[in-house]
């Protein structure tokens, strides 16, 4: 979790709190479940609370019904129908999650004895302010530590200081070079137009000098801006890239329960978009921030000794501008949040479009999805066109605000020219000087919107680039991987910590076997692989390869020596040949051949026209299922790994396919420590050791036949498969 999120006290594991919002009677009401010390309480807003002990309690259930749900405890030994579970609260749909996650703490308590507490970034909700995460964040936009923002900015742009501050300072001296200008005017009208005392030939000549000097400031000022501006781009350019390339590794790093909690379309919109929102304030915005100081500071030094009491008077509205500022501040942060969520939502439903185009045509859901898009560009639209017409609302009036010093200094200027107290160009410079005092002025009053822009983008990117990855190697660096017998010691994993998925599996490996995993769907069998892969990391207990932690071992030489053939074939953009060298960039031509006609791929291969050098389309539409899953084969042949993974490697194949197939990965498995996955129990029956999963547990460990005397689990799913194979003849 990202450091800059609200530094509240966490609740201690040992209570838990959710709220509910409906009474007995279905009428809205401000109530609170709360659990603790085994024991359950309910508060109805000024109601003497209900207590429920867990004693003889079997598990507490959610019960959905129209337009509302309800908390209820079943006893031990409860009747079929629930006629005799306790209601605990009412609630609507919009405390669903919330309600959710509680029941699976009780059940968690019910079950093990532990108590544990609901994260706020799974109920989504800030601990400090109470308002929902936006979609796609797990920080509240509104209570994050705006100083540890501010601090790792800075951190950010430490190593551009030094040359986006030359920048500015070339920037700065054109601005203080063209304010130099007024005084050539001034002198212009009081020393030669209005003079009585020179020739006309001498005025002629002094007028032509003060532009002569004019037009020189000018050129030189345009040329220092020209520079400054060449510069400020550079700079930002390579900054952002530096930020994408951050962003892009952090990704990369990050683990597969980290990036499942976000669409793969506001991934994209991070590494783009809100980079290139950074480079642009720091280049429209932060080049010009010493510049408009300095400036500032300088021009109002002028004004002052030309006359402080109409500088006064220029400066008079200016509290009233930064006080409308302040106050319009959270307004338009907020605007500009709803902004970026809808921005995010549409990028993620084009993301969902472009990659399911072929359900889409498939299905003929065409129009509907074109509605739907439709309907999201419009809802942005509408926030967007919101967001504009609140700023050219307010931005003008705000203007017009700052210009009332101008009028009440031509009013009074005026006034003291006729009487004698200034001359004509000292107050023509002086309101010539009017521009250079309100241009800093009129641009501090843009600057919060788009400092609101820019906040949120930098939020989103410190979320990434600071969130902890949950796969990280123990304090090891020099272990190796060694090849050996795999040890599974009371492991135990689940997606959250009150949810365990797999429970105390204890399994011995031998080096260079097959072990098949069997089960229903959903009983464990994708984690178990995914923790030997080291996609996740376990929650208690250890898997030992050769004796030596999994997790001592580098993770970069760890998955040197494993590979993979997933169930959900994936093909990169480019050709056969450079998808099958994906596992070997650096293997020879004549591998990669012998690879595919391992897989029994090289056939099809050469009837394409373009053979090897084929290009793939995304995802490898152009390619049939059968086609992809072989390459996919191919790239593991070529890896030649000592660890070999295959989840429903033969999933889309034909049968003659999936005999050729079978002989292949015959040869494969030979001499490697396999673990494999499928459904049709057949494909499993040459495998060392079966291992049957039930309900995250192992339920049956043997031989194919030896499972099949036990008349157990695997046993039923035999004789299942075989009636539906016989109604399908």
């Amino acid at each position: 979790m990202a450091q800059f999120l609200p530094k509240t006290e966490a609740p201690e594991p040992a209570e838990v709190k959710v709220g509910f919002d409906l009474n007995d009677k279905n009428e809205y009401c401000s109530g609170t479940l709360s659990f603790q010390h085994g024991q359950i309480f309910v508060q109805n807003g000024s109601e003497a609370p209900r207590r429920y002990s867990l004693t003889n309690v079997s598990e507490i259930v959610q019960r959905t019904f129209s337009g509302c749900s309800t908390l209820e405890l079943v006893p031990q030994n409860h009747a079929e129908d629930f006629s005799d579970s306790i209601m605990l609260c009412r609630f609507s749909m919009s405390k669903l999650n919330e309600m959710g996650e509680f029941c699976k703490v009780i059940n968690h308590y019910i079950e093990t004895g532990e108590t544990t507490s609901i994260p706020p970034e799974v109920l989504r909700v800030c601990p400090k302010c109470g308002r929902s995460y936006a979609k796609g964040l797990e920080v509240c936009l509104f209570c994050v530590d705006r100083g540890y923002v501010l601090r790792h900015t800075l951190d950010l742009v430490r190593p551009y200081v030094g040359k986006l501050l030359f920048a500015s300072l070339l920037i700065t001296v054109a601005s203080l070079l063209s304010a130099i200008v007024p005084v050539f005017n001034a002198r212009l009208v009081d020393t030669y137009l209005n003079s009585t005392a020179l020739s006309s030939s001498e005025i002629v000549a002094g007028v032509v000098r003060c532009a002569a000097a004019i037009g020189l400031i000018q050129s030189v000022s345009v040329i220092f801006r020209i520079i400054s501006q060449r510069r400020a781009n550079r700079i930002s350019c390579a900054m952002s890239d530096d930020l994408r390339k951050r962003l892009y590794d952090k990704i990369q790093r990050l683990s597969l329960t980290s990036i499942s909690k976000k669409t793969s379309g506001d991934l994209m919109k991070r590494v783009t978009n809100d980079t290139e929102t950074v480079r642009n304030f720091i280049t429209n915005q932060g080049l010009y921030a010493v510049e408009k100081a300095i400036s500032f500071l300088a021009v109002l030094i002028i004004l002052i000794s030309i006359s402080p009491w109409l500088t006064l008077l220029v400066l008079a509205p200016a509290p009233i501008v930064l006080f409308a500022i302040y106050k319009f501040w959270s307004t338009i942060r907020i605007r500009y949040n709803r902004q970026w969520r809808c921005e995010s939502r549409v990028n993620s439903v084009l993301h969902d479009i472009v990659k399911g185009i072929r359900v889409i045509k498939s299905f003929g859901t065409e129009k509907r999805e074109i509605a739907k898009f439709d309907a999201l560009c419009k809802r942005l639209c509408k926030v967007c066109v919101s967001n504009e017409q609140f700023w050219a609302m307010i931005f003008p009036y705000l203007t017009f605000v700052m210009g009332i010093g101008e009028f009440l200094v031509l009013y009074f200027g005026g006034r003291a020219v006729i009487e004698g107290g200034m001359k004509t160009g000292q107050l023509l410079e002086f309101t010539l000087y009017l521009v250079y005092i309100y241009q800093p002025l009129r641009w501090a009053s843009t600057l919060p919107r788009r400092l609101g822009e820019f906040t949120t983008s930098l939020i989103k990117i410190f979320e990434i680039l600071d969130e902890k990855s949950e796969n990280n190697d123990l304090i090891d660096p020099n272990a190796d991987f060694v090849p050996g017998d795999i040890e599974f010691s009371n492991v135990r994993f689940g997606y959250k910590t009150y949810e365990t998925v797999l429970k105390d599996i204890d399994l011995h490996v031998d080096k260079g076997k097959m072990i098949g995993l069997v089960g229903h769907s959903g009983a464990g069998k994708s984690t178990l692989i995914n923790l030997i892969l080291r996609l996740y990391e376990t929650d208690s207990g250890k898997i030992t390869l050769n004796g030596v932690d999994i997790r001592t071992i580098p993770q970069e030489v760890y998955r040197k020596h494993t590979a993979v053939v997933f169930q959900e074939t994936f093909l990169f953009m480019g050709t056969i040949y450079d998808n099958i060298a994906y596992a070997r960039p650096d293997a020879h031509p004549s591998e990669i051949i012998a690879a595919a006609k391992a897989a029994n791929a090289h056939g099809f291969i050469m009837d394409l026209p373009d053979g090897y050098n084929t290009l793939i389309g995304e995802d490898g539409h152009n390619l049939s299922g059968g086609e992809r899953q072989r390459i996919s084969i191919a790239r593991a042949v070529l890896r030649n790994p000592d660890l070999l993974i295959l989840d429903e490697a033969t999933s889309a194949l034909d049968p003659e396919t999936e005999q050729s197939i079978q002989e292949a990965l015959a040869k494969l498995v030979k001499g490697r420590t396999t673990f494999a996955i499928a459904h049709r129990l057949a494909t499993l029956k040459n495998a060392d050791t079966l291992v049957v999963i039930d309900k995250g547990r192992i339920a049956e460990t043997g031989t194919h036949n030896e499972l099949v005397a036990k008349n157990g689990i695997y046993a039923k799913l035999v004789k299942a498969q075989r009636q539906t194979a016989k109604l399908t003849k």
